[in-house]
């Protein structure tokens, strides 16, 4: 009888050890399940580029492997265009590598929603653009809206934290620098520099740019860093709206004598701009005309998200604003 008590009491204190160890696992275990990331990105109907929106997409999963990581484009044109190719039997049987996220993309407020229906409270929303432009300010505006929402009884405010993180050239504010994530892009593509320079050729970048937004800024500064940091190659960016343009490099690199150039899309993805605008056989694309000006062009239709340097940039950028945020991320 004596034993048994013995027996039951040390049961007793193991439990008394045991059940703190599970609720603080419990614990642990919420705790990384309320948090999330959303990779709000322009998107493009082009398949073979979307190899460039799945690397950042993996990068961010094997950094955080156990924060869900979601993909939404910001593009509406972009996402009706998917919306379309799902409905469309003949269109998935051609395409089976096309994976299920994509062909049910949603824009951000969709995809935060989704997250925050799942119990995921606390959110960063980080932006794959590359200047902080129209399409990052838009996105500003949509997260600050959600964040701002406020409930009669605070457990059931829908978000404990909803943050975006800059754009790949940064964005205003005193907290990061800019100019620093300038240096941080050019230093990122120094093989991008290393293969116009085996080439004895200037490398031009073509950019997105806007006609409403004065986007070009970021572009000339990240061109002078990259002059900078390789002085021994001639880097120029043109966009395709707004300033500086294809005329605006065209007057460089006459100015400068230039006789070979490499052109590159200074984009995420090399889509539909980089394959028609830039490379296209029509008399207006970047490569028609600077051939027709007499220089010898080599294309490089590669976007931004196939060099693993750069696509880490926007890793950084969500350990910097989960930091900012006092977000854990595992």
């Amino acid at each position: 009888m004596k034993h048994s008590r013995v027996v039951l009491f040390t049961l007793f204190l193991t439990s008394l050890l045991v059940l703190p160890l599970q609720a603080a696992n419990h614990k642990k275990t919420q705790t990384t399940q309320q948090n999330g990331i959303v990779l709000a990105m322009f998107g493009t109907t082009v398949e073979p580029a979307l190899q460039s929106l799945l690397n950042i997409q993996k990068a961010v999963q094997k950094a955080y492997p156990e924060t869900p990581v979601r993909m939404a484009f910001t593009s509406n044109i972009i996402r009706g265009i998917w919306q379309e190719r799902s409905a469309d039997p003949e269109y998935r049987k051609v395409h089976p590598e096309i994976p299920e996220e994509i062909l049910h993309i949603q824009g951000p407020l969709a995809t935060i929603a989704g997250l925050q229906d799942q119990g995921i409270d606390s959110i960063i929303v980080q932006s794959t653009h590359i200047a902080p432009a129209e399409e990052y300010l838009d996105l500003c505006s949509y997260v600050e809206g959600l964040a701002s929402i406020k409930t009669i009884k605070a457990k059931y405010k829908p978000f404990q934290q909803l943050v975006v993180g800059r754009p790949a050239l940064g964005t205003f504010g005193t907290t990061h620098a800019y100019a620093e994530d300038v240096r941080q892009a050019a230093k990122a593509l120094a093989g991008d520099a290393a293969l116009a320079r085996k080439d004895q050729a200037a490398l031009v970048y073509m950019g997105h740019g806007n006609d409403h937004f004065p986007s070009g800024g970021p572009y000339l500064e990240f061109a002078a860093r990259m002059r900078e940091f390789y002085p021994d190659v001639l880097t120029l960016i043109g966009t395709v709206e707004g300033f500086p343009n294809l005329d605006d490099v065209l007057q460089q690199l006459k100015k400068d004598g230039v006789k070979r150039v490499l052109l590159k899309p200074f984009m995420v993805v090399a889509g539909d701009h980089a394959m028609n605008d830039m490379a296209g056989p029509e008399e207006d694309s970047w490569l028609s005309v600077l051939k027709k000006e007499g220089f010898a062009v080599t294309p490089v239709i590669k976007g931004l998200g196939e060099d693993p340097a750069f696509v880490q940039i926007y890793v950084s950028h969500i350990a910097e604003t989960a930091e900012d945020a006092e977000i854990s991320l595992r």
